[in-house]
């Protein structure tokens, strides 16, 4: 356990703080009384997603699923070396801006955005490193944003395949599923939706 201590103080609380709060599924891992007495000594808040909670499920797997298309667009434009390039993959997720945050999760983290070779070479900084590989590297960083933009664009036609138009009127009557009712009073608390 001390070990586990240790890389995890080295991976991530050097790296971005301590967090105030971690939401996970209910991983044996994530529930294990070990994680909790640490994040409980660290103060750090720990929130369970529930399979109805459709806001932290379905934002888990958004991120899931723009994460297997980056990797799948990485294997088949870099073939048997994709694994060499997975820390520009990692570079253009966390520069891309997602809507649901609407920044970068660089900019996010650190407050500024982040200095690209991209950047480099519109400001002139392009003479500190050899041209080939500042282009070579902005050639990659472009095919992987193409990628992520692909997969977006798949995301969203499937999602827009699922939805319908509907226009309510105040005072319509509409019908609900079960679960939203399973989901106790917060659900109603919103004022989205009033019983």
């Amino acid at each position: 356990m001390d070990k586990l201590t240790r890389i995890y103080l080295k991976e991530v609380v050097t790296r971005h703080g301590i967090p105030v709060s971690i939401i996970s599924d209910r991983d044996p891992r994530f529930a294990s009384n070990f994680w909790r007495s640490l994040q409980n000594a660290l103060g750090t808040r720990l929130d369970m997603s529930t399979a109805y909670h459709l806001k932290t499920d379905g934002q888990r797997k958004r991120t899931i699923q723009t994460l297997k298309d980056m990797l799948c667009a990485c294997a088949i434009n870099f073939g048997k070396g994709w694994v060499n390039h997975l820390p520009l993959v990692k570079f253009s997720y966390n520069n891309n801006y997602p809507a649901s945050i609407k920044a970068a999760p660089f900019e996010v983290l650190y407050g500024r955005k982040c200095r690209s070779p991209v950047y480099w070479t519109e400001v002139g900084e392009a003479q500190i490193l050899s041209p080939e590989l500042i282009q070579e590297t902005i050639e990659k960083i472009v095919q992987i944003k193409q990628g992520m933009q692909a997969a977006r664009d798949r995301q969203k036609s499937y999602a827009d395949l699922k939805r319908k138009p509907v226009e309510f009127q105040v005072e319509d009557k509409v019908m609900l599923k079960s679960f939203a009712l399973e989901m106790g009073r917060t659900f109603w608390q919103t004022g989205e939706v009033k019983p």
